[in-house]
C-alpha cells in the first residue's frame, strides 16, 4: 500500500472533500485508512449500569484508500506515489517534484 501511518493526506471524495489530516492506522487487507478528524459520526450510547449517564460519542470511521491522496511534504500538493531505489533501499518519491517521501 502506498499510504503509510503518519502520512498527511487530503480527502478527494466524500463529505469531507478538501480536508487534510494525518493517517492514524492503515488496514492493507481491506484497503482502508483511518484519518485523524475525518469521517466522524455521532453515536448515542445508552447507560449500561445504574449511576452511569447516557451520552453522545463521536466515532471516527475508516475511509477507503481511493478517497484519499498523499500530500507531498516538500511541494505541499496532492501527488501520486512513485518508487525508486537509493543505496539498496526502495523509497517512495513524489511524482511532481521528485522529492523523497518520509
Amino acid at each position: 500500500m502506498k499510504i503509510h501511518t503518519n502520512d498527511v493526506v487530503q480527502i478527494v471524495l466524500g463529505k469531507d472533500k478538501g480536508k487534510t489530516g494525518k493517517v492514524l492506522r492503515v488496514d492493507p487487507k481491506d484497503a482502508m485508512v483511518l484519518v485523524e478528524g475525518i469521517n466522524e459520526y455521532k453515536r448515542h450510547q445508552k447507560a449500561r449500569m445504574q449511576g452511569q449517564t447516557s451520552q453522545i460519542v463521536t466515532i471516527t470511521k475508516p475511509l477507503h484508500v481511493a478517497k484519499v491522496a498523499l500530500l507531498c511534504p516538500k511541494c505541499k500538493k496532492i501527488t501520486r506515489v512513485g518508487y525508486t531505489v537509493q543505496k539498496d533501499k526502495k523509497v517512495r518519491i513524489c511524482r511532481k517534484c521528485e522529492a523523497v517521501i518520509g
